[in-house]
């Protein structure tokens, strides 16, 4: 790994895709000129509908370089928007089609500086909670991904994973998919209930655990509908000290990811080494 700026966006998307990706690109930039080499979006920056069913109007069709912006514009947005600021974006969560009629994808795609999709994620865990005054059932509306996903950069090995999956400790581990990761991005659209008993406590073991960052992108506010989003977004050194957070609203959370804490880290207790399953 080499040592690298990284900024985590928070945003608190609504209903309307033009103010969303307008604001996005405010922060796109603020964060470029911020020096970050690497941005990461939150889930569901582009839309977070009154219904679940708003984001099946905004499907895409998955644009495999062959596809003009007219049937992708989400796509469109991401790539150009990396090309621009010549940085790797992580482009959060948009919807793209699935194989259901009434179901899509939740995709995470990365983008290089060139603005060519280098990685796409279909996110695997489809969040189910019910506590008598709040319900969500993604899975009604989402079709799951299958498998996790990393890529490499010229500052190392940078996986992905959304929201939910943070729950699940071997989706990080599943090294014969994604190798050894050094940077693990999260995009996240956590509510408010269960953000303040667990997202942080999550992101800090599965940054020990994996003796790697972790740069988790979150929803943080009051959005349209009335959800609660807890933000918090933050970046996790491989020791799982809090490098940067942003409690609520929308801004930047932004640090230095130092090539010489990883290797120090990794050296003085190597755990990595030492699993036995």
């Amino acid at each position: 790994m080499k040592t690298v700026q990284v900024c985590a966006i928070q945003m608190v998307s609504s209903s309307d895709v033009a103010i969303n990706l307008a604001r996005a690109e405010q922060l796109i930039a603020q964060a470029a000129q911020a020096g970050a080499q690497l941005i990461v979006l939150p889930e569901y920056f582009a839309i977070m509908g009154n219904s679940d069913r708003d984001k099946l109007a905004q499907q895409e069709p998955f644009n495999d370089g062959t596809l003009t912006e007219s049937p992708a514009p989400l796509q469109h947005f991401l790539a150009s928007q990396a090309r621009q600021h010549q940085v790797y974006l992580v482009g959060g969560t948009i919807p793209l089609k699935s194989d259901q009629p009434d179901k899509v994808m939740n995709t995470c795609l990365a983008f290089n500086p060139a603005g060519e999709c280098v990685a796409r994620y279909d996110k695997v865990h489809l969040f189910g909670f019910a506590n008598g005054a709040e319900c969500f059932q993604e899975s009604d509306t989402i079709a799951p991904g299958h498998l996790p996903v990393a890529f490499d950069t010229p500052f190392g090995r940078v996986g992905l994973a959304v929201c939910y999956d943070l729950r699940f400790p071997e989706f990080f581990r599943a090294l014969e998919h994604v190798g050894h990761v050094d940077i693990w991005t999260l995009p996240a659209a956590f509510t408010a209930t269960t953000g303040r008993a667990h997202w942080e406590v999550l992101l800090r073991a599965r940054a020990i655990e994996n003796q790697c960052f972790v740069v988790a992108s979150g929803q943080g506010g009051t959005h349209s509908s009335g959800r609660k989003t807890f933000g918090h977004s933050m970046l996790i050194d491989p020791w799982g000290t809090i490098l940067d957070v942003l409690p609520e609203g929308e801004g930047l959370v932004l640090a230095e990811l130092k090539a010489s804490q990883l290797e120090r880290v990794r050296t003085i207790l190597p755990a990595l080494r030492h699993r036995v399953l």
